[in-house]
């Protein structure tokens, strides 16, 4: 009895939420975008909204619910986990997506709620929770890119603010982002002591940006050139010399969202069933099982190892204190994560056969094309965010406690 009087009306709370939750949605989600959301979106630059598009983006972002754990002081939900837990559960009954993403949600705003000043949430945060501004991340280097604590761009101390020289590469939607949170270094003597971590105005004079072209026809990321750019001090986040601690956690951020466990998980393989897809394009048998048994059986494998990650990560949350953000175990999400998105589209080609070698022409449905560009934009899963090697590195030394042998 103890025990229903302490679950009951929590239960009770979340059931109350819950219609509140499938109310708003009836009232402000647009029919027409039901299952519209593209999950490279983010990657493919800003495009014109409908109607439709844009009020589905303002409401979500005037209610919070884009970033629904968020404090609601800064733009956010301020809903507790399993209150967003049964908004997304909602959200998906009804084919409902989030219209409010991109590195300020996955990798930035959480991290200035942990480390950037009062003024410097109450400036930036609202902003990213309405989707209003975009930004970019400022890491690599043409020479720093596994060895990132190698990074030589320079903030040189002039008062007030910084000048900044240097290069990063690999700069993800450089040419579309307004700002750009980036790691300099500020002392030239010390390695990972020597790092700061600041917020650089794209539009600035003296930033440059320069989009490199994928083999999958897109050109997502950016070479981008910093000529003395001046940045104020006030958008310096933490110390001077706390940067390298402050992009680590940004990491985590990143890697726990690129896994899926920041709830990307479902958006990943968005569109049709693999065996869906298997049947209509090999056949099938006597049984209405897809005709290839080897095929069906890999694809069979392929569904129970996603269904095992998504439960991963769905425990993985329950497990998690409300204080805490992602850990090092983000790393073994992400590398698995890369594993079973790389192996998907690998199916999906193999499923169409040569309808999977389509890249333009009359021949190939839009649908075929996209997946092929899909498998192709897809190998580099396991390399951004960073590699699947490094990844392992991490697991070896924090999770593992290995350490390097001299």
């Amino acid at each position: 009895m103890m025990m229903a009087t302490v679950v009951e009306p929590e239960i009770d709370a979340l059931e109350r939420f819950r219609a509140e939750a499938r109310a708003w949605l009836a009232e402000h989600f647009p029919t027409a975008l039901k299952g519209k959301d593209n999950a490279l979106s983010a990657l493919e630059g800003p495009t014109e909204q409908s109607p439709d598009e844009a009020a589905w983006q303002r409401a979500m972002g005037e209610k919070g619910w884009g970033v629904p754990t968020w404090p609601r002081e800064y733009g956010g939900g301020g809903l507790s986990r399993a209150e967003a837990r049964v908004l997304q559960e909602e959200m998906q009954r009804i084919g409902a997506w989030n219209p409010i993403g991109g590195m300020g949600v996955m990798m930035f705003g959480p991290t200035l709620l942990e480390y950037g000043s009062e003024e410097q949430k109450r400036e930036h945060i609202p902003a990213i929770a309405k989707g209003e501004v975009r930004w970019c991340q400022g890491y690599s280097e043409p020479n720093a890119g596994s060895d990132l604590a190698n990074l030589q761009a320079f903030a040189a101390d002039a008062g007030d603010h910084y000048i900044v020289n240097g290069q990063k590469t690999w700069t993800s939607g450089g040419q579309w982002a307004d700002k750009c949170f980036c790691l300099v270094r500020t002392d030239k003597t010390k390695k990972h002591e020597g790092i700061s971590f600041v917020l650089i105005d794209m539009h600035a004079p003296g930033v440059e940006v320069r989009p490199i072209k994928l083999i999958s026809g897109s050109s997502p990321f950016c070479e981008t050139f910093f000529t003395d750019v001046k940045v104020p001090k006030a958008d310096r986040v933490g110390a001077e010399g706390q940067g390298w601690t402050i992009g680590k956690r940004l990491l985590e951020h990143e890697r726990s969202n690129l896994s899926g466990a920041g709830g990307g998980a479902s958006r990943l393989f968005a569109g049709k069933p693999l065996g869906q897809m298997a049947k209509e394009y090999r056949g099938t048998d006597d049984r209405g099982r897809i005709a290839d048994s080897d095929l069906r059986m890999r694809i069979v494998r392929h569904e129970m190892d996603l269904r095992a990650f998504a439960l991963t990560l769905r425990r993985s949350a329950l497990e998690a204190k409300s204080n805490q953000g992602p850990s090092a175990a983000a790393s073994i999400m992400k590398n698995v994560g890369a594993r079973i998105t790389q192996t998907r589209a690998e199916l999906a080609v193999e499923t169409m056969g040569m309808q999977g070698l389509g890249w333009e022409g009359e021949g190939f449905s839009e649908a075929e094309i996209d997946q092929t560009r899909t498998w192709l934009w897809g190998k580099a899963v396991s390399i951004y965010g960073g590699s699947s090697e490094i990844q392992n590195n991490v697991i070896a030394k924090r999770i593992l406690g290995m350490l390097d042998h001299q």
